[in-house]
């Protein structure tokens, strides 16, 4: 696995650390439970594979739309790692209700197949831009991984947050 993901993949290990099902479960107010944050971090990494794997497929890139008209989000996100809150999730990564065990079981697998498309992808198209992100634009290799872990990082911070006041 690459060493950003990795990463990225530690970092979840460690904030779901010894929580059950019921700790993952459990909600504070009317935010997302733990369950609900891993389900939708499973989700954004079943997106970039299945979107990568298309353009492996087909043969190139699945690049839209000019990189520079999003060039200092991107530079926020993948480069200075800092991912401003607030934002809604596009409607595909809502978390839908999958059981907190489930997916808990689940979002390693989908994080590896994520890291091959991405590795994959990467060789066969090299540095440039591979696919779209939904509000970051086009994205190469290094910008894909460089989005995941800051985005994780984020969402670990919650799930921390949520198993502290518990």
């Amino acid at each position: 696995m690459h060493t950003k993901l990795g990463k990225l993949q530690t970092t979840i290990e460690n904030a779901i650390h010894g929580m059950t099902p019921e700790d993952l479960s459990r909600r504070l107010g009317d935010k997302w439970c733990a369950a609900e944050i891993l389900e939708h971090l499973n989700l954004t990494y079943i997106g970039t594979a299945k979107n990568l794997e298309k353009c492996i497929a087909n043969g190139k890139p699945g690049v839209t739309g000019d990189r520079r008209s999003k060039l200092v989000g991107r530079i926020v996100v993948t480069g200075l790692g800092y991912l401003p809150s607030g934002r809604k999730s596009p409607e595909r990564a809502l978390p839908c209700g999958t059981p907190a065990q489930k997916v808990r079981e689940e979002i390693m697998l989908n994080l590896a197949r994520m890291d091959a498309a991405i590795m994959e992808a990467e060789t066969r198209f090299g540095r440039e831009p591979l696919a779209n992100h939904p509000v970051l634009g086009p994205l190469t290799a290094s910008e894909w991984r460089s989005f995941h872990l800051v985005h994780g990082k984020h969402h670990a911070k919650q799930i921390i947050r949520l198993r502290q006041s518990q």
